[in-house]
Protein backbone atom coordinates (compact mmCIF):
# COMPACT_ATOMS: atom_id res chain seq x y z
CA UNK A 1 0.00 0.00 0.00
CA UNK A 2 1.18 3.41 -0.69
CA UNK A 3 0.31 6.11 1.72
CA UNK A 4 0.05 9.76 0.31
CA UNK A 5 0.66 13.15 1.86
CA UNK A 6 1.88 16.74 1.14
CA UNK A 7 5.43 15.20 2.11
CA UNK A 8 7.51 11.84 2.20
CA UNK A 9 8.71 13.29 5.72
CA UNK A 10 4.80 13.50 6.97
CA UNK A 11 3.53 10.09 5.85
CA UNK A 12 7.09 8.07 6.17
CA UNK A 13 6.18 7.22 10.35
CA UNK A 14 2.85 5.87 9.16
CA UNK A 15 4.17 3.35 7.05
CA UNK A 16 7.02 2.20 9.14
CA UNK A 17 4.41 1.88 11.54
CA UNK A 18 1.93 -0.57 9.41
CA UNK A 19 5.79 -2.36 8.29
CA UNK A 20 6.23 -2.83 11.83
CA UNK A 21 2.82 -4.33 11.84
CA UNK A 22 4.23 -7.03 8.69
CA UNK A 23 2.48 -5.18 5.85
CA UNK A 24 3.75 -3.58 2.65
CA UNK A 25 3.21 -0.25 2.56
CA UNK A 26 5.59 3.14 1.19
CA UNK A 27 5.40 6.71 1.57
CA UNK A 28 5.11 9.16 -1.43
CA UNK A 29 3.98 12.71 -1.87
CA UNK A 30 2.04 14.68 -4.08
CA UNK A 31 0.65 18.35 -4.66
CA UNK A 32 -3.28 17.90 -5.18
CA UNK A 33 -3.67 21.20 -7.16
CA UNK A 34 -1.18 19.78 -9.52
CA UNK A 35 -3.19 17.45 -12.05
CA UNK A 36 0.07 16.44 -13.91
CA UNK A 37 1.20 15.17 -10.43
CA UNK A 38 -1.65 13.33 -9.28
CA UNK A 39 -1.59 11.73 -12.24
CA UNK A 40 2.13 11.02 -11.85
CA UNK A 41 1.74 9.28 -8.68
CA UNK A 42 -1.22 7.66 -9.37
CA UNK A 43 -0.20 6.16 -13.05
CA UNK A 44 3.39 5.25 -10.88
CA UNK A 45 1.44 3.54 -7.89
CA UNK A 46 -0.60 1.28 -10.89
CA UNK A 47 2.46 0.42 -12.73
CA UNK A 48 4.97 -0.99 -9.59
CA UNK A 49 2.06 -2.88 -7.62
CA UNK A 50 0.22 -4.12 -11.06
CA UNK A 51 -2.75 -2.77 -9.89
CA UNK A 52 -5.14 -0.70 -7.91
CA UNK A 53 -7.68 -1.80 -5.96
CA UNK A 54 -8.43 0.97 -3.26
CA UNK A 55 -7.94 4.52 -4.25
CA UNK A 56 -9.26 6.33 -1.04
CA UNK A 57 -9.59 10.26 -0.93
CA UNK A 58 -9.76 12.61 2.39
CA UNK A 59 -8.40 15.82 1.35
CA UNK A 60 -10.15 18.70 2.18
CA UNK A 61 -9.32 22.31 2.28
CA UNK A 62 -10.48 24.73 5.76
CA UNK A 63 -10.95 28.41 5.19
CA UNK A 64 -12.34 30.51 7.97
CA UNK A 65 -14.15 32.79 5.89
CA UNK A 66 -18.09 33.07 5.88
CA UNK A 67 -19.80 33.20 2.52
CA UNK A 68 -19.32 37.44 2.61
CA UNK A 69 -15.81 37.40 2.75
CA UNK A 70 -14.97 34.31 0.70
CA UNK A 71 -13.87 35.33 -2.95
CA UNK A 72 -14.85 32.85 -6.13
CA UNK A 73 -11.04 31.65 -7.10
CA UNK A 74 -10.88 30.79 -3.14
CA UNK A 75 -13.52 28.61 -3.34
CA UNK A 76 -12.60 27.31 -6.40
CA UNK A 77 -9.17 26.73 -5.40
CA UNK A 78 -10.64 24.87 -2.43
CA UNK A 79 -12.90 22.97 -4.72
CA UNK A 80 -9.92 21.95 -6.86
CA UNK A 81 -8.46 20.37 -3.97
CA UNK A 82 -11.14 18.64 -1.99
CA UNK A 83 -13.04 17.36 -5.49
CA UNK A 84 -10.98 18.54 -8.35
CA UNK A 85 -8.02 16.32 -7.43
CA UNK A 86 -10.18 13.36 -7.13
CA UNK A 87 -11.16 13.07 -10.61
CA UNK A 88 -7.60 13.62 -11.56
CA UNK A 89 -6.88 10.52 -9.59
CA UNK A 90 -9.43 8.28 -10.55
CA UNK A 91 -8.84 9.15 -14.10
CA UNK A 92 -5.28 8.19 -13.55
CA UNK A 93 -6.47 4.62 -11.01
CA UNK A 94 -9.17 3.59 -13.43
CA UNK A 95 -6.44 1.53 -16.32
CA UNK A 96 -4.92 0.17 -12.91
CA UNK A 97 -8.42 -1.13 -11.94
CA UNK A 98 -10.40 -4.32 -11.90
CA UNK A 99 -13.68 -5.41 -10.84
CA UNK A 100 -13.89 -5.60 -6.82
CA UNK A 101 -12.00 -2.40 -6.96
CA UNK A 102 -13.11 0.65 -4.84
CA UNK A 103 -12.74 4.65 -4.83
CA UNK A 104 -13.66 5.38 -1.52
CA UNK A 105 -13.74 9.02 0.02
CA UNK A 106 -14.58 10.89 3.71
CA UNK A 107 -17.59 13.02 3.56
CA UNK A 108 -18.52 15.12 6.43
CA UNK A 109 -21.63 16.79 8.00
CA UNK A 110 -20.67 19.98 6.25
CA UNK A 111 -22.51 18.72 3.42
CA UNK A 112 -25.65 19.00 5.18
CA UNK A 113 -25.37 21.34 7.78
CA UNK A 114 -22.24 23.79 6.79
CA UNK A 115 -20.50 25.94 9.50
CA UNK A 116 -21.03 29.66 8.04
CA UNK A 117 -17.62 30.34 9.01
CA UNK A 118 -16.44 27.58 6.67
CA UNK A 119 -18.30 28.56 3.75
CA UNK A 120 -15.72 26.57 1.56
CA UNK A 121 -15.72 23.00 3.15
CA UNK A 122 -19.38 22.61 3.11
CA UNK A 123 -19.79 23.53 -0.60
CA UNK A 124 -16.55 20.42 -1.05
CA UNK A 125 -17.98 18.12 0.94
CA UNK A 126 -21.63 18.23 -1.10
CA UNK A 127 -19.79 18.71 -4.35
CA UNK A 128 -17.61 15.23 -2.95
CA UNK A 129 -20.65 13.71 -2.21
CA UNK A 130 -22.20 14.24 -5.48
CA UNK A 131 -19.43 13.41 -7.71
CA UNK A 132 -18.94 9.67 -5.86
CA UNK A 133 -22.73 9.18 -6.67
CA UNK A 134 -21.41 9.86 -10.30
CA UNK A 135 -18.56 7.64 -10.41
CA UNK A 136 -20.49 4.86 -8.79
CA UNK A 137 -22.99 5.06 -11.62
CA UNK A 138 -19.69 5.23 -14.16
CA UNK A 139 -17.77 2.57 -12.64
CA UNK A 140 -20.48 0.35 -11.41
CA UNK A 141 -20.95 -1.51 -15.10
CA UNK A 142 -16.63 -2.78 -14.79
CA UNK A 143 -17.46 -3.93 -11.15
CA UNK A 144 -15.77 -1.37 -9.19
CA UNK A 145 -17.75 0.51 -6.73
CA UNK A 146 -17.66 4.03 -5.47
CA UNK A 147 -18.88 5.31 -1.96
CA UNK A 148 -18.34 8.01 0.41
CA UNK A 149 -18.65 7.55 4.49
CA UNK A 150 -20.68 11.01 5.47
CA UNK A 151 -18.94 11.71 9.02
CA UNK A 152 -21.97 13.18 11.61
CA UNK A 153 -19.89 14.57 13.94
CA UNK A 154 -16.59 15.97 14.86
CA UNK A 155 -13.32 13.95 15.28
CA UNK A 156 -12.00 12.93 18.42
CA UNK A 157 -9.66 10.81 20.42
CA UNK A 158 -11.15 8.71 22.91
CA UNK A 159 -15.17 9.86 21.40
CA UNK A 160 -17.32 7.99 19.15
CA UNK A 161 -15.73 9.98 16.02
CA UNK A 162 -12.07 8.63 17.27
CA UNK A 163 -10.27 8.14 13.87
CA UNK A 164 -9.88 4.43 14.62
CA UNK A 165 -14.03 4.39 14.66
CA UNK A 166 -14.05 6.23 11.47
CA UNK A 167 -11.87 4.07 9.81
CA UNK A 168 -13.34 0.85 10.82
CA UNK A 169 -16.87 1.94 9.52
CA UNK A 170 -15.40 2.95 6.07
CA UNK A 171 -13.89 -0.53 6.10
CA UNK A 172 -16.86 -1.99 6.77
CA UNK A 173 -18.48 -0.06 4.20
CA UNK A 174 -16.33 -0.39 1.14
CA UNK A 175 -15.89 -4.32 1.89
CA UNK A 176 -20.47 -4.89 1.62
CA UNK A 177 -21.02 -7.11 -1.44
CA UNK A 178 -22.68 -5.31 -4.15
CA UNK A 179 -26.49 -6.51 -3.29
CA UNK A 180 -25.59 -4.64 -0.07
CA UNK A 181 -23.52 -1.52 -1.42
CA UNK A 182 -24.40 2.02 -0.54
CA UNK A 183 -22.71 4.95 -2.27
CA UNK A 184 -23.11 7.00 0.65
CA UNK A 185 -23.00 5.92 4.39
CA UNK A 186 -23.57 8.05 7.36
CA UNK A 187 -21.55 7.69 10.11
CA UNK A 188 -23.00 8.52 13.80
CA UNK A 189 -20.29 7.68 16.14
CA UNK A 190 -19.36 4.41 17.18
Amino acid sequence: MTLVGQSVEQMEPLAQALRDEGFDAEADAVDLTDADDVTRLITGIGERHGRIDVLHFNPSAFREKDPLELSPDELLTDVRLGVGALLDAVQAARPHMQAGGRVTATGSMAADRPWNRAASLGVQKAALRNLMFSLDTTLKPDGIRAMSLTVNGTLGAGTPFDVEHVAEALFAASTRDDADWSTEVPFDGA
